[in-house]
């Protein structure tokens, strides 16, 4: 394993105790290239999981708490008449950063979570017929909470796909309670992490990733898993070419971060839900059967073998 990955995932753990799993997969994405949709009851540590890595990582950070009053230009900026130069001058959004929390993106209008998918499929904004391009590293942290959903304005499905993964924290164990608890009385955790790389590192760290190779059997291999979540009888939209892509670049995130030469199919089956769980949409007899997304992946998964 790379040095800088093992130093960013230990001081994110300072902050986040007892959830290694979940650190790994915002890790992977992250070196991926690709953006993360935490969606998990309040208070298990999604916002504080996203502060943590930006500033392991030395990352400029800004966060919107979405609410119903925030606009498009709150995101993407806007352009305001400047007297003294007689022209109109940009004033930068939210977007205009290296790390971006998008905090309960699901209580914002679906106009304004469009102006933000959108910059995060396209990489740049445009305002008044001028585009402005995103600095790089560009990462969205989103949360969402899935309970007490009224007033909100859940993202259309066509939409999650713009997030490579979807994860949830979960409830720490009582163990790891007893830790938080002792931690949280003597200080915040946060104060604790430290900056252990550059944004220079984690370009250099995406760019080794994408290189890794990977076999035409194991691209064989992603296409018959997507191919067979767009067949499966209770599954009424699958896994869309972009999601096969996204599948393919966190095999090869997690084939780096473990240190391999090569994507192996264990690389994939890693983050195959982790991946394709959101980008589903189920047949309405798949609810009445109480059949689940993580049911239908695993079976897949399951039935699904690579070549050798």
């Amino acid at each position: 394993m790379d040095n800088r990955i093992l130093a960013v995932k230990n001081e994110v753990k300072r902050a986040i105790i007892g959830k290694d799993d979940a650190i790994d997969k915002v890790m992977t994405a992250i070196i991926a290239g690709g953006h993360i949709l935490l969606e998990d009851i309040p208070g298990v540590g999604k916002t504080t999981m996203a502060l943590a890595f930006s500033k392991a990582m030395g990352l400029h950070f800004k966060r919107v708490q979405f609410t119903p009053d925030v606009v498009p230009s709150d995101i993407t900026g806007f352009s305001m008449y400047d007297k003294a130069s007689g022209e109109f001058k940009y004033t930068a959004g939210a977007v205009i950063t290296n790390f971006l929390l998008a905090d309960e993106i699901n209580r914002t209008s679906s106009k304004t979570q469009s102006a933000l998918l959108e910059v995060m499929q396209e990489g740049k904004v445009t305002v008044d017929g001028k585009t402005y391009k995103l600095p790089e590293p560009f990462i969205v942290v989103a949360t969402q909470n899935p309970i007490g959903t009224a007033g909100t304005q859940m993202l259309p499905e066509s939409q999650l796909d713009r997030f490579m993964v979807q994860l949830s924290i979960g409830y720490p164990s009582a163990e790891d309670q007893a830790k938080i608890l002792k931690d949280r009385s003597v200080q915040d955790p946060l104060s604790t992490v430290r900056t252990v790389v550059t944004k220079e590192d984690i370009l250099q760290m995406k760019a080794q990733a994408r290189m890794m190779f990977v076999d035409d059997k194991i691209y064989g291999y992603i296409s018959e898993l997507a191919e067979a979540t767009r067949k499966h009888p209770f599954v009424r939209l699958g896994l869309s070419p972009r999601g096969a892509l996204a599948l393919a670049d966190m095999a090869k995130a997690d084939a780096y971060i473990k240190g391999q030469d090569f994507v192996a199919p264990e690389n994939i089956q890693n983050v195959f839900k982790d991946v394709c769980a959101h980008r589903l949409v189920l047949q309405p007899k798949a609810q009445l059967t109480g059949v689940t997304k993580e049911n239908i992946l695993d079976e897949i998964i399951g039935s699904k073998k690579a070549a050798k």
